[in-house]
């Protein structure tokens, strides 16, 4: 795999934690949003697969708007496109928080909410991911995506849950308007990044696969992503095993909230500090990625950390307890952490700067559309053999994913060439 180079001598610099201010206020209001979404749906209906949708919907987005949101980013400002989706992001939430504050609000209403939400992810963070290599160098992109997952991890896994749990003990309608307040402050932020990011990203030379030039489909349109990205053997089973893990993930979280409450014996408060555990173990991970890529490379790396995400939750099955709850959300988000912090940076490091957008989108598409119907077959599964279900489907994935990974991005035999430079 290609090594890490991060040089820890010199700061990411002024840009950058003015990005990373913005992306953590973002990422505080999503947290938050995490545990009152599934709290709200599950006050509103106590089916399993009507919980599930508020998930599932969350991820659709990505199916139906994820290849637009790619073209945009290689094509236009990532600056503008940041500021306009939280824009849009703050007026959807000032809807839901008013409709549940006088009492009109329902199970598709929040779906509905929680799609167009969706929208808005799907343009904000694939702008971003073309912006991390043009505010820090190269050798700084295992470093610096680092620093931006733990900042997520903070937001979304520590901070935000508990404080949208006990604000919406306070009043269902409050983690909504504070989610919409963070995501102001942090347009504000973002319109005063560098003028480097109020213009499209330049194009660079690919560093692997083959050549792209006039033999190579075109490099316009929606589809170019996807076209190169099938054309790269090691992208193209990260992409797919990763989109595995996220379907196997995303089907027993989709219902864990139910979990807590009936076999857990966990309330509202309880559910949102449980998820708050894992941000320890995520954070911590997050902040040796680097180092774990440094000495053991991408490849060992990616493996383990699949194996990990996907495979502890099956510890559930066999022990329905709160400790063993507590292993499963600290080790999952340790692990997740590392494998997005190493998944990001191998994807930044190896696709051309024109088409990283929209391959970003293309993986990003493939990776939360399966998480959708992940969330989906959780809650069927759930509803029809038992809340252990889930957890079990997220067991069998991770050995085949991981296996599947393994075969493939093995090293080639002596004398041959290898399908990647990677």
């Amino acid at each position: 795999m290609v090594p890490c180079m991060a040089d820890r001598s010199r700061s990411l610099g002024r840009p950058f934690w003015t990005f990373w201010t913005a992306a953590a206020l973002a990422n505080l209001g999503d947290g938050i949003r995490v545990a009152a979404f599934p709290l709200l749906a599950a006050a509103l209906s106590d089916d399993p697969v009507a919980v599930a949708a508020v998930a599932a919907a969350q991820f659709l987005p990505w199916l139906v708007t994820g290849l637009l949101a790619g073209a945009l980013a290689d094509r236009r400002a990532a600056r503008t496109l940041i500021a306009a989706a939280d824009l849009g992001r703050v007026v959807v939430l000032a809807t839901v928080a008013i409709t549940v504050a006088t009492g009109v609000a329902s199970v598709g209403l929040v779906v509905a909410a929680a799609f167009l939400l969706g929208v808005g992810e799907t343009l904000r963070d694939t702008a971003a991911q073309t912006a991390i290599p043009r505010l820090v160098d190269d050798a700084q992109l295992e470093r610096a995506n680092g620093r931006l997952v733990a900042g997520e991890i903070v937001g979304n896994e520590f901070v935000g849950p508990p404080v949208g749990a006990l604000l919406f003990v306070v009043g269902a309608a409050l983690p909504f308007a504070v989610n919409g307040a963070s995501l102001a402050l942090a347009v504000m932020l973002v319109l005063s990044l560098p003028l480097t990011l109020a213009r499209p990203a330049p194009g660079r030379t690919a560093p692997v696969g083959p050549p792209v030039g006039a033999a190579t489909p075109t490099r316009n349109g929606a589809l170019a992503g996807l076209r190169w990205l099938a054309r790269q053997p090691l992208l193209r089973t990260l992409v797919l095993v990763g989109a595995a893990v996220a379907a196997a993930d995303s089907a027993w979280f989709a219902i864990f909230v139910l979990y807590a409450r009936d076999s857990l014996g966990l309330g509202a408060l309880g559910f949102g500090l449980l998820l708050a555990t894992g941000a320890g173990g995520g954070l911590a991970g997050s902040l040796v990625a680097d180092r774990l890529i440094a000495r053991f490379r991408h490849r060992h790396v990616l493996t383990w950390s699949m194996a990990v995400t996907a495979g502890a939750p099956a510890l559930l099955v066999v022990a329905p307890h709160r400790l063993a709850a507590v292993a499963v959300v600290v080790g999952t988000s340790a692990a997740f952490a590392v494998l997005n912090v190493a998944a990001l940076s191998l994807r930044q490091r190896l696709v051309p700067g024109d088409l990283l957008g929209r391959v970003v989108a293309a993986s990003r598409m493939l990776s939360y559309g399966c998480a959708a119907l992940g969330a989906l077959a959780g809650g069927a599964l759930a509803a029809g053999l038992g809340m252990a279900a889930p957890f079990l489907l997220s067991a069998v994935v991770a050995v085949g994913a991981t296996a599947a990974w393994c075969v493939v991005s093995r090293p080639a035999a002596p004398g041959a060439p290898p399908p990647e430079r990677a």
